[in-house]
């Protein structure tokens, strides 16, 4: 049984999260212990137990420890089981992540899945439905398995109450580089708002615009969702290049001014735009299990995250396989797997 420190690395819920994913996968079961200790709530939020419980059910795995708040527990894999699932975080927790605990197992079972996701889908500390849809499983597609994502609607933090719905078809997966994102093809902005005044998007959209002057006047769009789908507001600034989408997102908060929302997001986007690597820093964690699965390959990215580092440990423990870090010239670091 592989034993892990969840106070070690980053700290945080993408342990138990991959820890899920990989023992399902590996057959290997694993105890885990200080769970989330370097979050200012330790322990699991319903997101994380809403994430072990599914990779539970799908699987008919034996795991103790399954509540909210718990620092500690022991999971023993069963076999991942294709077919159609729901299941409802009942908070503004992370639909998404919870995908990212069950995608890479269903996808080595030996059918396809569909599933349905509720909770939040657009909230704090977690990538957007967009980011999802656009810039991952765009390259999981490419690397042979058939995903697809749609966003039934809008979760925005506190409420939460979204849906999103993902089919998967199961393939063996094959190793691509990602080393050329390839020439820019179009940058797009867009402020999304349910419940709040008109205004705050168009602050949001004018400071980007303040920002990006060379960007056209179409690349800038504001759309209100239903006010039962709200209170919230999403801004999302995407640059579509030949071969990759990087997507920035900023979310509403009490008490941080429009202006400064975008004013952050804007700067995370021309620090993208100014590199040349190919991923940016949360499209580079999530590489990770599907790389690692893949049993090689490589890509660029900016400047490593430690949530990347501790993705690279974690997956490093459960497969043997080791990942080469190096650093190039202008920022750019290489990751790579295998030969």
């Amino acid at each position: 049984m592989i034993s892990i420190d969840g106070s070690e690395g980053e700290g945080g819920g993408q342990m138990v999260r991959n820890a899920c994913a990989l023992s399902l996968i590996t057959g290997e079961p694993f105890h885990l212990t200080n769970i989330r200790a370097k979050r200012s709530k330790p322990g699991l939020m319903r997101q994380h137990a809403t994430a072990v419980e599914a990779a539970r059910h799908i699987s008919g795995s034996v795991c103790d420890g399954i509540h909210v708040g718990a620092t500690e527990l022991t999971f023993r894999p069963g076999k991942i089981t294709p077919g159609e699932y729901q299941f409802s975080i009942g908070t503004a927790g992370s639909t998404g992540l919870v995908l990212q605990t069950i995608l890479m197992p269903l996808i080595f079972a030996d059918g396809p899945s569909k599933l349905v996701l509720e909770g939040g889908t657009h909230a704090m500390g977690a990538p957007p439905f967009e980011f999802l849809e656009r810039c991952f499983l765009p390259l999981i597609n490419q690397m042979g398995p058939k995903v697809s994502a749609r966003l039934i609607r809008h979760g925005f933090y506190p409420r939460g109450g979204g849906r999103i719905e993902i089919d998967i078809e199961p393939a063996p997966l094959r190793p691509i580089a990602c080393l050329d994102r390839g020439a820019l093809v179009d940058a797009t902005c867009e402020a999304n708002f349910a419940g709040l005044s008109f205004d705050v998007a168009r602050r949001l959209r004018g400071r980007v615009q303040a920002a990006f002057p060379t960007w056209p006047e179409s690349a800038f769009s504001v759309r209100e969702l239903p006010a039962d789908q709200g209170p919230g507001v999403i801004l999302m600034l995407t640059a579509r290049y030949t071969h990759v989408t990087e997507l920035v997102s900023g979310f509403g908060q009490l008490g941080v001014p429009a202006e400064q929302l975008g004013k952050v997001a804007a700067a995370r986007m021309q620090g993208y735009q100014d590199s040349i690597a190919f991923a940016g820093p949360h499209l580079a964690d999530q590489l990770i299990l599907p790389f690692v699965l893949a049993g090689r390959g490589a890509f660029t990215t900016v400047k490593p995250t430690q949530h990347l580092l501790t993705a690279m440990d974690l997956a490093t423990r459960f497969t043997g396989r080791a990942f080469n870090l190096t650093d190039h010239e202008g920022g750019v670091h290489l990751v790579r797997l295998g030969p």
